[in-house]
């Protein structure tokens, strides 16, 4: 086959577009030669401005960089029960997300994997069922755009995140496969929950400085100590980053140990919310104190909601200032015998239906006595007596009585280290006819608002021979090298002389055991283990400016055992709907925490419940469930007209004489069981008994002490 011929003219066009190529191409190439060139000389210009014609300003930028600071947090610190058991401390808590769009995100595995995630995670998240936590985890497949970051769990401990770990899918190495994402954070962390969480409080985040400081409680009282003094952090350059490096270390916040006793504290709690529960008190706060010391060995502010019939902590109305009712006629009396207003004790005071006084309306008392000693007042709870001893003083010039207050620092604030608290308000009365009626009801209880700390600071001096201590929640320091012991001390050495308070002392041990005390029923019914003194209160409550007759707020302060005090109480209901008096509530409290610590054997005792026992025998004791019969208790049943009370024995069931298993129960139920059968209580850890020594089924011997060992 002949091959075609190219014609000249075809030649001559593929000649003239091959150059045309070439210099297509080699304008190109120099194009991009002519910017290479003007680039390079672009940076040569820069590197030559940059580091000689500018080179201070530079380095200028560049120290200013490095001299940038940022703060370095410092650790808080913890707040400690009186045994050193935590109360307060920050730990380090995560949050657990799933990156459904990490780069190698393993779809097919997690899917299959899936059913097993879901029951650990209803296992030990339980807020969730399986199934819906399967739901949960399998939505996000579904949408267009999965999530970045979704949320598994958060708020957990570093044991839990590596329990996490161990779960199928989950421990898988590379985060990219399998999306596992745990993000830190620092969490203020209350080991015993709402237990003293009022007196404790709690922290809040400065939106603007980002600190962490107290805002209620002891954690905003010493948020100084508590905080700590922050560090400065610099920019260190390093081989391949810059980073954040300490110059000036944080200085970590102080451990404070309190007075608190968590055993003691859990004992108030129970008993004050039982009761309020009983008698559906709107609110109930009550105070245990160290007589000796002043320490808070327990401090409670409960509500009751009616709705639920349940108990939360509230407001701290320990330090805030009521109108106190009868419980002020200690007071009165007090400055009476030391001001020598009256010199005998056995003097005999008239009383009869009323006491008509500076014009004003009539004083009365509950009930007609026609006279009563001195030493008797207190028993009978007489506004007359009160008012008729103490005008002797102060009558006429009534504005001297809050003066003589002020003189004994019945005034002067304890510092506590709760937010909100008050002193008491006794307002300034004029020497004329309206000052002598307002001082005569300030004498009994009425027209003047004082806190049931401070009331109980006062009987608390009186069990203390009249030395009148502070008051207090913190009792040390720890940490930073330092280790401090904050020494007790006194608001005065001594508001009475010893032997005024002695007499004080007789007097108020009559309130509970005297045939005609106020708060007899203490020992007429039930347990009387501890000998108590002390003095009831009831007022009427103000709303709008006047007393709502049909409200009462009911209060008990005294001190145990009356014969060698230890402990100081104080405890006030408001508006308890059962119709009880004083005794019946407030101090049906206080003598439950004193059995409570008599039963453990704090109060010096040896704890034994034992009646009449022959040592020799080998029989089981006999235990009385109601008070023991004696010549003192039967007569002061005839004088209420009650003609029998049963004594009975526990009731028999197949735990009877045998230590009972209380493992797995918690604290509360726990304690309660083993001192309902006469056994002491000893506790390590928190949280829920795990074992017990001696073991259930042992035999009991009553005052036998049992430790429980507890486990979160």
């Amino acid at each position: 086959m002949s091959k075609t011929n190219t014609t000249p003219e075809k030649e001559r066009t593929a000649k003239k577009k091959k150059i045309y190529n070439r210099q297509t191409i080699l304008l190109r190439f120099i194009v991009v030669a002519i910017l290479i060139v003007v680039f390079a000389s672009f940076i040569v210009v820069k590197a030559f401005n940059t580091t000689i014609l500018h080179s201070e300003d530079w380095n200028a930028k560049a120290m200013k960089t490095f001299s940038d600071t940022t703060i370095d947090y410092p650790g808080r610190g913890d707040i400690l029960a009186d045994d050193g058991s935590v109360l307060a401390t920050t730990q380090v808590r995560y949050s657990v997300w799933i990156d459904y769009r990490a780069e190698k995100f393993m779809t097919d595995t997690f899917v299959a994997k899936l059913p097993i995630i879901s029951d650990s995670l209803a296992h030990y998240y339980p807020r969730r069922t399986a199934k819906q936590w399967h739901q949960y985890l399998l939505e996000p497949l579904s949408r267009e755009k999965k999530p970045r970051g979704h949320l598994l769990v958060k708020n957990i401990t570093f044991t839990d995140l590596q329990k996490m770990r161990t779960w199928p899918f989950f421990k898988i190495k590379n985060a990219n496969r399998n999306g596992f994402a745990a993000h830190s954070f620092l969490k203020r962390c209350y080991p015993y929950g709402e237990l003293v969480k009022r007196s404790i409080g709690r922290v809040n985040e400065d939106s603007v400085t980002g600190e962490i400081h107290g805002y209620s409680g002891l954690e905003y009282a010493i948020d100084s100590l508590l905080y700590g003094v922050n560090g400065i952090n610099r920019k260190v350059p390093l081989t391949k980053n810059v980073v954040d490096m300490p110059s000036i270390p944080a200085i970590d916040g102080y451990n404070v140990r309190t007075t608190i006793n968590v055993g003691m504290q859990d004992i108030l709690e129970n008993e004050l919310g039982t009761m309020l529960q009983t008698c559906g008190g709107d609110w109930g706060t009550a105070v245990l104190m160290e007589t000796a010391t002043g320490d808070i060995k327990a401090i409670s502010n409960l509500d009751y909601d009616h709705k639920t019939r349940r108990v939360y902590e509230a407001m701290n109305r320990a330090v805030l200032c009521y109108e106190p009712g009868s419980v002020v006629k200690a007071v009165s009396l007090t400055i009476a015998l030391e001001d020598k207003l009256v010199r005998d004790s056995s003097e005999v005071i008239p009383i009869g239906q009323s006491f008509p006084y500076a014009g004003g309306r009539a004083i009365t008392d509950s009930h007609f006595m026609p006279s009563l000693k001195v030493s008797e007042i207190l028993e009978h709870s007489s506004n007359i007596g009160t008012t008729r001893v103490m005008v002797r003083g102060f009558g006429e010039h009534p504005s001297e009585y809050r003066k003589r207050l002020a003189s004994m620092g019945f005034f002067e604030p304890f510092n506590i280290g709760i937010r909100g608290e008050q002193t008491p308000r006794f307002p300034i009365v004029a020497d004329n006819k309206g000052g002598r009626i307002a001082f005569s009801r300030q004498t009994y209880g009425y027209n003047s608002e004082i806190s049931p700390m401070s009331i109980l600071a006062f009987y608390n001096a009186l069990a203390n021979d009249g030395k009148y201590v502070r008051p207090r929640l913190v009792k040390g320091i720890e940490g930073n090298g330092i280790d401090s012991v904050i020494p007790v001390s006194y608001i005065r050495d001594s508001i009475c002389s010893r032997e005024t308070a002695s007499k004080m002392r007789g007097m108020l041990t009559k309130v509970v055991e005297g045939k005609s005390g106020t708060a007899r029923r203490l020992r007429l019914m039930g347990d009387y283990k501890v000998r108590i003194a002390g003095k009831t209160g009831t007022c009427y409550i103000v709303e709008g400016k006047r007393y709502n007759m049909a409200k009462r707020r009911v209060s008990f302060v005294g001190f145990f055992p009356a014969d060698n005090p230890k402990y100081s109480c104080v405890v006030v209901v408001s508006n308890p709907k059962s119709p009880r008096g004083a005794a019946s509530v407030s101090g049906e409290v206080l003598k439950g925490v004193a059995n409570k610590l008599y039963a453990r054997g704090l109060l010096d005792n040896s704890s034994d419940y034992r009646v009449n026992v022959d040592p020799k025998s080998e029989k089981t004791p006999t235990f009385y469930a109601s008070m023991r019969s004696n010549n003192a208790n039967d007569e002061m049943l005839k004088d209420l007209s009650i003609n029998s009370i049963k004594r009975f024995e526990r009731p028999k069931n197949d735990s009877v004489g045998v230590v009972p298993n209380v493992v797995g129960l918690g604290l509360r139920e726990a304690i309660s069981q083993l001192e309902t059968v006469g056994l002491n209580v000893e506790i390590t850890g928190v949280g829920y008994v795990k074992s017990q020594t001696p073991k259930a089924g042992e035999k009991l011997e009553p005052g036998t002490k049992v430790v429980l060992s507890l486990v979160e």
